[in-house]
């Protein structure tokens, strides 16, 4: 049998779970309880025996993913140069499979932030229905509904066929109440998961039958790819040229070798407050709470604090969720409608929409602890063999207190060695670089001082991760840089 390939689709923003969830740092990568969306993900794939892992993603969550896949020896990430739905992301990674394992390696396509319980169920539907992908049909993955929800799509199941698979009779749209009863009722609907089993030549094939225009646009766009290290860019011209479309909508609702695997498990998409609510563990009261939580007298509440304590009294059906710069207040059945608010923020040009208070690096992290007139403080955590670029700012002066860890810094013509309990003063308009030259994280404080302490006010002379300065000095009406 062809090689296996997990591709890992990883180009949501999760806006509905905003405010823990931003464009900048979406919610496959927050971590939920032990670990994120994306580490459960991967977790799964390791279950599987499979030749090579396929993360496709996009330009601004490329240091998320790269940190994610950091310790796999065999994972590849596809980047694009913008959303085009489902549809072009999977052609991409079948094109890179092909590659790798030929053209009939096998695609095991999975959203990057679903949660299923148990998963013996998921790895065990696969391996049997590996032999049913391998003779060329398109297999699609259905949840056995427990409820009549309204926010999933449905897949109509039709005659048994193989390996415990059926024919796929058609595909519903997210229905109204009423509509979804008919269908929980009628024990052949299941919930369209989104996950996919297939051979990448079938999958061209069929894509190519039936949107040949997306099929022209990813496979122009591949052919002018470039490589840097595990990142692969498809050619931006023509990817931004495709049309967007969905699997769904593009093959699988017109293709004849469709099928469908029932499971039988507890699956979330976790698409929302509502969906945290229902698989988190519940009080007397019906209440979950997640972080520094005290109630008096709630009920049926979602409450999530990421770090402040969050204190509520009389009140019931709410999801409330806390972040160092945003608290959302909703009702439990209008948490829907949370990507509404997120919006209104992207349209009125707030960072709040996209910037979340830790922000992710190729080197680590920063976290933004307290700004004002003239001065901003930052938390900065630098991994284990990760430096900053060789850079100097225009118009801020910085001060770094090391917590904890030791620091090798680059001042000038000098290069020292700055340990716990110590700092040292970077002045403004000098050259420096601060790397970890140990084996455990390097923790500092980094206090900004002067006119200007946007993000874009870096000239960067030399970067190990090919990164650039932006083209001219910034001025104090620059916005931070994304």
């Amino acid at each position: 049998m062809a090689p296996l390939f997990p591709v890992i689709l990883c180009g949501g923003t999760g806006s509905r779970l905003w405010p823990l969830s931003r464009s900048g740092h979406p919610k496959q990568f927050i971590e939920f309880g032990k670990s994120s969306l994306l580490a459960g993900t991967l977790a799964r794939c390791a279950r599987l025996d499979h030749e090579h892992l396929i993360v496709v993603s996009n330009e601004a969550h490329r240091f998320h993913v790269h940190d994610a896949v950091r310790q796999l020896p065999t994972a590849d990430i596809i980047l694009e140069p913008t959303q085009r739905n489902t549809a072009p992301a999977i052609a991409l990674a079948a094109f890179r499979a092909q590659e790798l394992g030929g053209e009939q390696a096998l695609l095991l396509v999975l959203p990057a932030d679903h949660r299923m319980d148990p998963e013996e169920v998921f790895t065990e539907a696969v391996h049997k229905t590996l032999p049913a992908a391998a003779e060329g049909r398109l297999v699609t993955f259905g949840i056995t509904p427990t409820a009549p929800a309204t926010g999933f799509g449905y897949i109509i199941a039709g005659a048994g066929l193989p390996y415990g698979l059926h024919e796929v009779s058609r595909f519903q749209e997210k229905p109204d109440a009423a509509t979804a009863r008919r269908l929980l009722e009628s024990g052949t609907a299941l919930w369209n998961s989104g996950m996919f089993l297939f051979r990448a030549d079938c999958y061209l094939e069929q894509l190519e039958r039936f949107r040949p225009d997306i099929f022209a646009a990813v496979s122009a766009a591949w052919q002018g790819r470039r490589t840097d290290g595990r990142f692969l860019r498809p050619a931006s011209d023509a990817f931004c040229a495709c049309p967007a479309d969905s699997i769904d909508y593009a093959i699988m609702e017109k293709t004849d070798r469709a099928a469908v695997m029932p499971l039988p498990l507890r699956w979330n998409d976790l698409g929302s407050w509502e969906a945290f609510y229902e698989i988190s563990p519940h009080d007397e009261d019906g209440n979950a709470r997640q972080g520094d939580v005290m109630l008096e007298d709630c009920r049926n509440c979602y409450l999530h604090s990421t770090g402040r304590l969050l204190a509520a009294v009389g009140v019931e059906d709410l999801a409330v969720v806390e972040t160092r710069d945003a608290v959302l207040v909703a009702r439990r059945d209008r948490v829907q409608d949370v990507k509404r608010i997120v919006q209104r923020l992207e349209k009125e040009n707030r960072p709040e929409h996209a910037l979340h208070p830790r922000v992710c690096r190729p080197w680590g992290s920063y976290e933004r602890l307290a700004e004002g007139e003239r001065f901003q403080v930052k938390r900065i955590v630098v991994e284990p063999g990760g430096e900053l670029s060789l850079q100097k700012h225009y118009h801020r002066a910085e001060h770094w207190v090391v917590v904890g860890g030791v620091a090798e810094v680059t001042l000038g013509e000098e290069v020292r060695l700055v340990t716990e309990n110590e700092s040292i003063y970077i002045p403004q308009g000098s050259l420096h670089r601060l790397k970890n030259p140990g084996k455990l994280p390097l923790l500092l404080i980094e206090i900004q001082t002067g006119s200007y302490l946007g993000e874009d006010d870096i000239v960067r002379v030399s970067d190990i991760y090919g990164r650039t300065d932006p083209p001219s000095a910034p001025s104090a009406d620059h916005k931070e840089a994304q």
